[in-house]
């Protein structure tokens, strides 16, 4: 299916609506709340929930035939080969902290392969885009075409992750430190806007794990759509989100492979 025009927009307008909801939250003080079946810590405030349901509420008046994943509000099944997953403020941690580095996060799955990709900042006027091969950032009514930067060299990489050390396994911290012994440099912290970061050009490398499937769907076509790389640790398909490696440039997603296989 080739994602047409009508159904670009649709997805603007859910990423309008979440934004709308979300945006008046920021940097007040709101609830936050553990959601007490997650280890060790893991937040959800109205932000996250109003965000969700404004979407959900779109989706099922207009196109009821989509499935919808959340975060929030889990599965509903569609009676097509659509499927929306979503993440209203992927990056809670940075958002109840009064950081940036969070977005929105909505797909589009077409027999549950993500097609579509939106990154939205509401905070910033941000809003990254994948579709149809390509990857834009749009800011009002400025369209930049995204494009990763070229690195050979694991020695020349700046490589991020959010936080190994709260979710990576032992065996997994192992393995990212082999890369961080060859990269550059390392950045923590950043959750989905590290993957905006490498779409234009300022990251070579992310290294991720224990993402769930609204974690991750969105990011492969706004990654892929500027020219990058985006697998499992192992080189295979990664919208399951246990493993995720994203690199700029493919010269160093096979140098990076190699060192996380020991």
């Amino acid at each position: 299916m080739m994602i047409d025009e009508k159904l670009i927009s649709f997805a603007h307008r859910l990423a309008d609506a979440s934004g709308a909801v979300i945006r008046p939250y920021f940097r007040q003080r709101i609830e936050v709340v553990h959601k007490p079946w997650r280890a060790p810590f893991d937040p959800v405030t109205e932000a996250d929930k109003g965000g969700e349901r404004a979407i959900r509420a779109i989706i099922e008046r207009e196109r009821p035939d989509d499935g919808i994943l959340g975060e929030e509000y889990g599965e509903k099944p569609g009676r097509n080969n659509l499927r929306w997953i979503l993440d209203p403020v992927d990056g809670t941690r940075a958002f109840i902290t009064g950081r940036h580095e969070w977005g929105s996060l909505i797909a589009l799955e077409e027999d549950e392969i993500p097609v579509l990709g939106i990154l939205d900042q509401p905070v910033l006027g941000e809003r990254f885009i994948g579709v149809h091969g390509r990857s834009l950032l749009i800011e009002g009514e400025k369209r930049t075409p995204l494009k990763v930067r070229e690195c050979a060299e694991l020695k020349d990489a700046i490589l991020c992750a959010t936080d190994p050390s709260q979710y990576f396994s032992p065996a997994q911290q192992d393995a990212f430190a082999r890369v961080k012994g060859a990269a550059r440099m390392t950045r923590y912290a950043g959750d989905c806007y590290l993957f905006a970061a490498l779409a234009l050009g300022f990251v070579d490398i992310i290294i991720e794990a224990n993402f769930n499937r609204w974690d991750v769907a969105a990011l492969i076509p706004l990654v892929e759509g500027a020219g990058g790389v985006i697998t499992s640790w192992d080189g295979g398909d990664c919208r399951d989100g246990k493993t995720i490696l994203a690199c700029g440039d493919g010269r160093i997603h096979g140098q990076a492979l190699k060192l996380l296989a020991g």
